[in-house]
């Protein structure tokens, strides 16, 4: 069976790329575990770690610096579409959360479902999804119970 090939699809600014240097470590039907090094490295962190929740609309990613210290999970919510059996678009619905290691959250780019409604690149369903998709993130966040999410992460990759 061939290997899947990962798109990130932006609605803002609008985009689809092929993440090929993301390796797929597990997978599974509720989920798919990478780990990756940026398409730009940044000075501040050059590669991470991810796991696509398939059913629940997000994704949480480890951010790591260069000398291999975290800097913090960055959740994204978004959405599946498979076209074919050897692809998945990955589409990012725009509200972000970011948990720090001393365990603040913040929540960002909400604005930009006012902008993708405008600009037709979601409709009230596609916002109502994410909005679901957030609030349940957060619920498990807040509950103190984010590090079953991460676990998915740390207990496969090595």
């Amino acid at each position: 069976m061939p290997e899947l090939k990962l798109f990130r699809k932006r609605l803002i600014p609008e985009e689809c790329i092929l993440l090929k240097d993301d390796e797929i470590i597990y997978s599974d039907d509720r989920i798919i575990v990478t780990k990756w090094r940026t398409l730009h490295p940044k000075k501040n962190f050059d590669h991470g770690m991810s796991c696509y929740f398939l059913k629940e609309g997000y994704k949480v990613s480890r951010f790591i610096k260069p000398d291999g210290n975290p800097i913090y999970w960055y959740c994204d919510i978004v959405d599946y579409e498979y076209p074919d059996d050897t692809t998945l678009i990955i589409r990012d619905l725009l509200a972000d959360v970011l948990v720090y290691p001393d365990g603040f959250v913040k929540v960002m780019d909400i604005d930009e479902f006012g902008e993708a409604l405008d600009k037709g690149l979601l409709d009230a369903e596609g916002v109502k999804r994410a909005l679901h998709s957030l609030a349940a993130l957060l619920d498990i966040i807040y509950s103190g119970k984010f590090d079953t999410l991460t676990q998915e992460i740390t207990s496969r990759v090595v």
